[in-house]
């Protein structure tokens, strides 16, 4: 019995040892990955590649476009979201540049990735390995935007208020031929539209109209359209996405056209996967992409016109203290859309069984 006393002493101190260490490993372990990434200013100096899927995974290697081209200009600059693979990047530039040749005034980009990718603070399943890009559906205005436009502008949706297809009011021909000009790109792999835009399309493209198979339905795109390239070469550790269905997808919109996709969930809903990814979710690599040292400027990794890098730091239109959070004049309208803000209501249900995307 005395042994057991004494046995029984040891392994209770024992315990309490571990218990008393305990929190701390717990606590770095479980703090959110998105809080990790989406606290990253600059991305990880190392070699470009895509690690795990576009919902779960990092990038280094990272680059930004230039706040403003001769065909672009970024938008929401407080989510500091304009961070790409250097081959999205390069083909955002490229986009912008033929678009304008078609007749399109120049894109207003939207999100395309943190700095080192991972999941974000806010908003996107995806756009979390730097080969995501959303671009607007409004085309770009004739004037240098400041800062506080940019934060406080509203994209238009190009779907009628209450119904599913597109408002033939504000959709021009300019708009298709934005569409098609991304979808003809080889490397572009997907681009995700609402399904009354995709309809718009089915309906009046004539000609070859291979491109429309890449186009593919989805909630919430009705003001911009989501680009997504394949995995790049060297990047072992990118998880490929199932190749698009033979065929343009016309024939498979009806679903769309039904109450079933609109119909809210029933039930509490469950918590998005963003808010609970842990380090231990994603790729082993992730963690040295997380931990990797600052480039030596942000100039130095911010691509501008014809995929160069800038020569010297891009215009800013906050203020130059970086150190600072960007001080924006709210007088006109409200800022929603700083990363550390929650993402607004869209009304989108959550998503249900659909035709493979």
């Amino acid at each position: 019995m005395r042994y057991w006393l004494k046995f029984l002493g040891t392994a209770l101190l024992a315990a309490a040892v571990a218990l008393t260490a305990l929190p701390i490993t717990l606590d770095a372990a479980e703090t959110p990955a998105k809080t990790l990434f989406g606290n990253k200013k600059l991305p990880a100096a190392m070699a470009a590649h895509s690690y795990g899927f576009y919902s779960k995974g990092c990038f280094s290697g990272g680059v930004a476009i230039a706040t403003d081209g001769p065909t672009w200009q970024a938008m929401r600059l407080s989510r500091n979201r304009r961070w790409g693979h250097p081959a999205m990047i390069r083909l955002i530039e490229k986009l912008s540049r033929e678009a304008q040749a078609d007749g399109w005034p120049g894109l207003l980009l939207g999100d395309i990735s943190q700095p080192r990718g991972g999941p974000m603070l806010t908003g996107h399943a995806s756009h979390q390995i730097g080969l995501d890009a959303d671009i607007w559906l409004t085309p770009m205005p004739n004037h240098k935007m400041s800062y506080a436009e940019r934060e406080n502008m509203s994209a238009v949706s190009m779907i009628k208020k209450g119904g599913l297809t597109v408002d033939d009011r504000l959709w021009t021909p300019a708009h298709a031929a934005l569409i098609r000009r991304a979808a003809m790109y080889p490397e572009v792999e997907r681009i995700f539209v609402h399904p009354g835009i995709k309809k718009k399309l089915c309906d009046t493209a004539k000609g070859d109209r291979s491109w429309l198979r890449k186009v593919r339905p989805f909630w919430g795109h009705d003001y911009h359209f989501h680009v997504r390239i394949g995995c790049q070469p060297g990047s072992q550790g990118c998880k490929e996405q199932e190749k698009v269905p033979a065929g343009d997808g016309c024939d498979k919109l009806d679903w769309w056209f039904t109450e079933e996709p609109w119909r809210p969930a029933k039930g509490p809903e469950k918590p998005k996967a963003r808010d609970v990814m842990t380090m231990a979710s994603l790729p082993k690599a992730c963690r040295a992409v997380l931990d990797a040292p600052n480039p030596a400027s942000e100039a130095a990794v911010t691509m501008g016109i014809d995929g160069g890098m800038v020569a010297s730091a891009p215009a800013q239109l906050a203020p130059a203290d970086s150190a600072a959070e960007p001080q924006v004049d709210t007088s006109a309208a409200p800022i929603a859309a700083s990363a550390y803000a929650d993402t607004p209501e869209t009304g989108a249900p959550l998503p249900r069984p659909r035709p493979a995307n």
